[in-house]
C-alpha cells in the first residue's frame, strides 16, 4: 500500500532543513525588522524540519508494524 508519510516527510524535511540553514546564515540581517526582530526563515524552518521528521518516524513504524503481520 502507498503510504504518503514518506515522500512528505522527505520533503518537508529537506525545505525545513534549507529554511534552517537560510535562517541562521541571516542572523541579525535587517529583513527582520518588519518581523519585529523574529526569524521566521529559522523559526519555520525548524517548525517544518520537525513535522518532516516525525512523518519519516510515523512511515517508518508503519512499514515496521506492517512488517511484522
Amino acid at each position: 500500500m502507498l503510504d504518503l508519510r514518506l515522500p512528505m516527510g522527505l520533503m518537508f524535511s529537506l525545505v525545513g532543513t534549507m529554511l534552517t540553514i537560510y535562517g541562521l546564515c541571516t542572523w541579525g540581517g535587517d529583513q527582520y525588522v518588519k518581523s519585529l526582530g523574529i526569524n521566521i526563515n529559522l523559526w519555520w524552518g525548524l517548525t517544518l524540519l520537525a513535522f518532516g521528521l516525525a512523518m519519516l518516524g510515523l512511515a517508518r513504524w508503519a512499514a515496521a508494524a506492517e512488517k511484522d503481520k
